[in-house]
Order: structure tokens, then sequence, then C-alpha cells
């Protein structure tokens, strides 16, 4: 636990230097994240049946990402949940890209996996949107915001024009009040 702390604050204090325009520190943190990345995408890769040759694109796009996004990084917050989630989103679009089916991929990942056929793909849009509509306007931006869009709290709650724990709240609870109304759909 102490050694992930440390790691964290190592890999935020670089983040802060290289926003501030510190050019090594930024470096530094590139080539400390490409470690990371790395682990993170053969693992996952390697359960979903797919080559390790995909690793290594998929580190650049999430690096190019980090990098391009990186305006949007909050230095109050945490830096490995935002870098994770930028390569959680760059692994599901190189599967959904790739033609993978959630048949390739582990069950705690399966969920992640939009379906690649089109057809399917609009009916669980149509759905989506039909359990979405159920909900209060501000309940269903916020989710629509941070989970759909992936925008951060911050910009979710800017658009939204409420304040960041108010829109954590809404999607929190749309999120419990979605999986309710699942589950009563479901009983029928």
């Amino acid at each position: 636990m102490k050694t992930e702390n440390a790691k964290e604050a190592s890999l935020r204090t670089l983040m802060i230097a290289g926003l501030g325009g510190d050019g090594a520190a930024y470096r530094a943190l590139l080539s400390e994240l490409s470690g990371h990345l790395r682990a993170y995408y053969r693992g996952r890769l390697v359960r979903a049946g797919r080559g390790m040759e995909e690793t290594e694109d998929l580190v650049q796009e999430a690096l190019m990402a980090v990098h391009t996004r990186r305006h949007t990084y909050d230095p109050t917050q945490l830096l490995t949940p935002w870098v994770y989630a930028i390569a959680r989103y760059k692994l599901i679009d190189h599967l959904r890209q790739n033609q993978s089916t959630v048949t390739n991929v582990p069950i705690e990942d399966a969920s992640e996996i939009i379906a690649a056929d089109s057809a399917q793909a609009m009916e669980s849009n149509l759905d989506l949107n039909k359990l979405l509509a159920k909900l209060p306007d501000k309940v269903r931006l916020a989710i629509q915001y941070v989970k759909i869009e992936g925008l951060s709290v911050v910009e979710a709650a800017a658009r939204c024009g409420i304040s960041e724990s108010a829109t954590k709240m809404n999607v929190h609870r749309g999120l419990k009040q979605l999986s309710s109304v699942i589950s009563q759909e479901k009983a029928k």
C-alpha cells in the first residue's frame, strides 16, 4: 500500500510539474506511465486472446491521449485513476475496431465492450435511451456526460450547471435507479 501511495505521489508530482512547463518532469512522467500501461495492456490482451504485438500500439495511443487531454487533469485528484480511465477507453476502442467479440474477453471486462455488430449496437443504444428517458433530466445528463461521453466530473458539472458533488451524487443515484428498473423488467 505504501509503495502504491509513493508511486501515485511521484507520478502526480511529475504531472503537476509537467503541467507547469517542466519538460524534463513531463518526459519522466511519460516514461514511467509507459511501463505501467504496458503491464496493464499485456495482461488484458492475453486474457482477451489477443497478440502481445498490440500492446505497444495501445501504449502509444494511451500516451498520446494523456498528452492531448492533459489539460483536463485536475491536480487535486489522483492521477492513476485518470490515466487508467483513458487506458481502458483506448482498449475498448481497440477491441471494438478490431472486431473483438465479447466471447474473446474475460468476464470482468465483458460489460465494457460494446457490440461490434452495428445492428446490435443500434438496438442497445435504443434500449439505453429508453432507460435513460425514465430518469429526471439532471440525473440523465450527469450519467450521459460522465459514463457515456467520458467527461470528467468537473466538465460534467460545468455543463450541467451544478456542483461536482451534486454531479457525483446524480450519477450514483441514477445508476442505482437504472439498476432497479432493469431488475424490474427482468422479473416481468
